[in-house]
């Protein structure tokens, strides 16, 4: 099974996404864990990064589509996968595409967290107060200004991904501010069709 899962930040998509990796015994392919993983073990990729991410702008297409890519042909990934922040831009899911075409498969679904955005900013600041309360270290895209940041360069790139793969017949929409377990029992339902 081969699919992607979109939504704002905040939505829970990693959450949903690690849930619907254990499921169905996919592995999940997180772009900006990937991409955090550079940055933190200090590679070339990750220095190029680095000051993009803090920014809470969008990493070049380019790089995250050869990351994406490599991820796929790993032999973990041959039995399928779920791309949780990937695509975040229409080009970025042509390309997809293409890289999916280049091997002969096809993505099975597309699902969708649909959320309200003032409840997102609240979700962000309660998840940088509990790590803190935590010990640990805030993510600096769970700063409310990165957020803001991050949250406008979805509307604008990322929301028409959407109406791309909706023309495709692939998305399905799930609430996202349901509790998590209801929004899990949303998502395997839609996926059941594929299973």
């Amino acid at each position: 099974m081969r699919l992607v899962l979109l939504g704002p930040p905040g939505a829970g998509k990693g959450t949903q996404a690690t849930r619907m990796a254990k499921r169905f015994a996919i592995p999940q392919l997180s772009t900006g864990d990937m991409l955090r993983e550079a940055v933190a073990a200090g590679s070339a990729l990750g220095a190029r990064v680095k000051d993009i991410m803090a920014r809470g702008d969008l990493v070049p297409d380019d790089v995250v589509i050869a990351v994406v890519a490599a991820r796929m042909d790993h032999s973990e990934a041959a039995s399928g996968f779920i791309l949780d922040g990937f695509p975040r831009t229409v080009a970025q899911a042509e390309a997809l595409d293409r890289e999916l075409e280049a091997r002969a498969i096809g993505l099975d679904a597309v699902l969708e967290l649909e959320v309200d955005e003032d409840v997102l900013l609240v979700r962000i600041k309660g998840r940088a107060e509990e790590a803190e309360n935590n010990g640990q270290p805030v993510r600096r895209d769970d700063n409310p200004e990165v957020f803001k940041t991050r949250l406008k360069a979805y509307r604008a790139q990322t929301a028409p991904v959407t109406e791309y793969y909706r023309s495709q017949g692939l998305l399905h929409i799930v609430d996202g501010l349901q509790p998590i377990d209801v929004v899990t029992d949303g998502l395997a339902a839609v996926l059941s069709a594929f299973a």
